[in-house]
């Protein structure tokens, strides 16, 4: 999970002083959207760490301009100095100029999430949020995910061919987290569909946020009359003294950001073992462990590639640019992830490394111990689907697989696959 995930809000109603207007786009700005971008990424960034250094200017959807931080040292300094590279986006100073249907406006309109808080706020409700899932038992944890696995494999084992993104990664975290918030089974599905269909933002995806924010409402109101062992429970017990407004909006901000991400993790894990003869199958019976794919996949492919954003509080210098008060910083964590004065060679010397930005860092990161919630739903899933369909192979070819072309995630639109059908008894 992580905090890289859209917030449906209005825009503001009323911004902070602000300095002279105007934004102007710097020399030599890059777009980061288009054809360009949604092709190869990777060699984008090494495009701009070629031409501007760790820090680049560029333009969002709509020629936007902001500043793109593609240093693993730079994300660290930003991320680390929550004084200076702030979280509340009410401290833009372009907002003027940003209109009502901007497509990102989700992910940078402010609203009453955990998300946007700073300081003391932002640890109160960071915190009850991390305590809340610290209760999670983690064998119990593993328990539910194989058997969710495996009833979500049931659904196409005897058929012999699936899409392991529809069928199977993008459903297996929500089915976790339904489990984990206390919610009957027979809201799942809809509740499964109107996430997908909410971060989407395609059309009826705000219709679709609205459904899901309102099963959290009554989630909540639930959960006060008959409390259980559940996140929700816990979040209304909790010695923060959450109001019951803020609850609802931050369990959005947890489902969200567990779903996308974390399906995104299994569907990259399994197109790299699927793809890779690292991971395939020898003579022995053996392959190389699943945890190794899902770190690899942290450093090569991570789910949640690009993160908008902070704001500077006050005119800076950051590698060599002159930052303005205002500015919006866009976090590059899979730049900065192949940042070469960090891994000069390639992710070979990164092996058992955990210290990638994929879960972003400093006290906005994703919140302990979500992560390791994450890599518990990601392992069980690949780790399950391995054992039932050991034969499981690609039908087209690795580079027929198309990439998603948002700047944010980085995931498949489909995984193709046959295996020996597997009748299942009962």
């Amino acid at each position: 999970m992580s905090d890289g995930v859209p917030a449906r809000a209005d825009r503001p109603a009323a911004q902070p002083p602000t300095p002279p207007a105007g934004c102007p786009a710097h020399p030599g700005s890059i777009p980061l959207y288009g054809p360009r971008f949604q092709q190869d990424p990777a060699k984008l960034y090494r495009q701009m760490r070629q031409e501007h250094g760790t820090v680049a200017p560029i333009l969002l959807d709509g020629d936007v301009p902001a500043w793109f931080v593609l240093g693993y040292r730079e994300i660290h300094q930003v991320t680390s100095n929550a004084e200076l590279f702030a979280r509340d986006s009410r401290r833009w100073h372009a907002w003027d100029g940003i209109p009502a249907d901007w497509p990102l406006l989700p992910f940078v309109g402010f609203n009453e999430s955990v998300m946007f808080t700073e300081g003391a706020e932002h640890q109160r409700r960071a915190g009850a949020i991390g305590d809340a899932l610290a209760a999670v038992d983690q064998f119990e944890l593993r328990a539910a995910c194989d058997k969710i696995a495996d009833q979500l494999i049931d659904t196409f084992a005897g058929i012999g061919e699936a899409d392991l993104i529809a069928d199977f990664s993008h459903q297996m975290p929500l089915l976790v987290v339904a489990k984990l918030f206390g919610l009957p089974d027979s809201d799942i599905p809809d509740l499964v569909r109107d996430i997908a269909a909410s971060l989407d933002e395609g059309e009826g995806a705000i219709e679709a946020h609205q459904r899901v924010a309102a099963r959290m409402q009554q989630l909540v109101e639930d959960k006060r009359e008959r409390p259980g062992a559940d996140v929700p429970s816990r979040l209304l017990a909790h010695p923060a003294a959450l109001a019951e407004a803020e609850i609802v909006i931050d369990l959005l901000i947890v489902m969200a950001a567990a779903q996308q991400p974390t399906g995104n993790w299994i569907g990259n894990t399994l197109r790299l073992m699927l793809t890779d003869d690292r991971f395939a199958v020898t003579l022995a019976g053996g392959r190389r462990s699943v945890g190794q794919a899902l770190n690899e996949v942290l450093w090569e492919d991570t789910p949640t590639q690009n993160f908008i954003g902070r704001w500077a509080t006050q005119d800076t210098q950051l590698a060599g640019q002159r930052i303005r008060t205002g500015d919006l910083l866009v976090l590059g964590l899979a730049a900065a992830n192949t940042d070469p004065q960090v891994r000069p060679d390639s992710y070979a010397g990164s092996a058992g490394n955990q210290a990638h930005m994929s879960f972003s860092h400093g006290e906005h990161a994703c919140p302990y111990p979500a992560p390791e919630i994450a890599e518990v739903i990601a392992q069980a899933a690949v780790e399950v689907l391995l054992d039932r369909l050991p034969d499981v192979v690609l039908t087209v070819a690795p580079d027929e697989l198309a990439w998603r072309p948002s700047v944010w995630m980085r995931g498949l639109f489909a995984l193709p696959v046959e295996f020996t059908p597997t009748y299942v008894v009962g």
